[in-house]
C-alpha cells in the first residue's frame, strides 16, 4: 500500500536507531526455525517514548485523565516538524511535477464506497478473547507450540507467548518454569520449540489453546474470529442501520472515487497521472504498541498514479 504513516517519519527523522524497532517486531520462523537473539541495537521504546515527552514532541492523549491507549497529541515540536515534513513532500511530490495535483477528501463518505472497496467486508484482524479475564489479543501476534522434555522427548503441554524479539526463547523459558513439577522432566525443554501462530490454528487446536503466559489453563483462548478495524459511527438523527458510517481506515478511496472530477477540472490532463493526499486515517486496532508506529489515529500520504492500461 503506497503510503506513509507520520508516525515513522516523525520517528525515524528523530533517532537513526529506530529503523530496526519500526521494520516490526521479529517473529519465529513456522517449523520451529528459531528467531534471532541478538537484542535489537539502539535506544529502547520506553526511552524514545520518555524523550519524546521531554522535548515537546509527542504526549499521550488526554494524559491528565491517564490518557487514551492507541491515541498521541502533538506538542510545540512535534507539530513543527510534522509541518515541515508534510510541507516538504507536498512540494516535491505535488508541486514540482507536471503530472500530479492534490486532493483532501471528507473523513467519512458513503458507506457504499467501503462496502465497494471490500472494506466492510475484508478488513479485519484476527482476534481472540481470554474467556477468564476477557483480555483481548490479535490472534496473529500470539505463537504457540507443545514443549518436549530434551532427555525423554515426552510432550510436557502447551505453551502459548505473545510476540516478542524473540517468541521462541520466551516459549522455552516459560516451559521450563511451568512444567518443572511435571513428574520426571529432566528440567530442560528440547530446543528449538516449533512454533505456530494461533491465528492459523486447527480448530482441535484452538479449543485447548492456553492463554499467553499462563500454560495451566488450556483452553481459556477462544476460536480467532475476524475483528473489524473500521470505527463505526452514526450519521443524522436516525439510530438504525441506515444511519451507519464509518471513520476512513485509509486516504487511497477518497483519491478513487473522486478521479473522474479531477480528470474533468484539470486542464491538460491525460495519463499517466498521480493524484495526492495528505489526511487522517483511523483504525480499531486490537492491539495498539510501539508507540505512535500502531495507533488508532494517524495521518498519511499518499499518491495514487494512474497509467493507461
Amino acid at each position: 500500500m503506497p503510503f506513509c504513516t507520520w508516525a515513522m517519519l516523525f520517528l525515524c527523522a528523530s533517532t537513526s536507531a529506530l529503523r530496526a524497532r519500526a521494520g516490526g517486531i521479529r517473529r519465529a520462523a513456522i517449523a520451529g526455525a528459531p528467531a534471532s537473539s541478538a537484542p535489537p541495537s539502539g535506544p529502547s521504546m520506553d526511552e524514545i517514548v520518555a524523550l519524546c515527552k521531554a522535548r515537546g514532541f509527542v504526549f499521550a492523549s488526554s494524559e491528565i485523565y491517564n490518557g487514551f491507549n492507541g491515541f498521541y497529541d502533538y506538542g510545540p515540536l512535534g507539530i513543527e516538524l510534522k509541518r515541515n515534513i508534510k510541507d516538504r513532500w507536498w512540494r516535491d511530490f505535488v508541486h514540482a511535477r507536471d503530472d500530479m495535483t492534490g486532493v483532501d477528501a471528507s473523513i467519512i463518505a458513503n458507506p457504499k464506497v467501503w462496502i465497494a472497496s471490500g472494506h466492510v467486508d475484508g478488513f479485519s484482524d484476527p482476534m481472540v478473547d481470554d474467556r477468564d479475564t476477557k483480555r483481548r489479543y490479535r490472534a496473529d501476534q500470539l505463537w504457540y507450540g507443545d514443549a518436549l522434555d530434551a532427555a525423554s522427548g515426552a510432550v510436557l503441554g502447551r505453551v502459548c507467548v505473545a510476540e516478542s524479539d524473540d517468541v521462541e526463547r520466551d516459549a522455552a523459558e516459560l516451559a521450563a518454569r511451568h512444567f518443572r513439577a511435571v513428574p520426571g522432566f529432566s528440567g530442560t525443554v528440547r530446543r528449538p520449540l516449533a512454533l505456530a501462530s494461533v491465528a492459523s490454528a486447527s480448530p482441535d487446536a484452538a479449543d485447548t489453546m492456553p492463554p499467553p503466559g499462563d500454560p495451566g489453563r488450556p483452553g481459556a483462548l477462544t476460536r480467532p474470529r475476524a475483528f473489524n478495524l473500521m470505527f463505526e459511527t452514526r450519521v443524522g438523527a436516525a439510530a438504525d442501520d441506515a444511519a451507519t458510517a464509518y471513520l476512513r481506515p485509509e486516504t487511497a478511496q477518497g483519491i478513487f472515487v473522486n478521479f473522474k472530477n479531477v480528470a474533468a477540472t484539470q486542464r491538460g490532463f491525460r495519463l499517466p497521472y498521480g493524484v495526492a493526499q495528505i489526511g487522517k486515517a483511523f483504525r480499531n486496532e486490537i492491539t495498539p504498541r510501539n508507540f505512535i508506529f500502531r495507533s488508532r489515529e494517524f495521518e498519511q500520504m499518499e499518491i495514487e498514479y494512474f497509467v493507461d492500461g
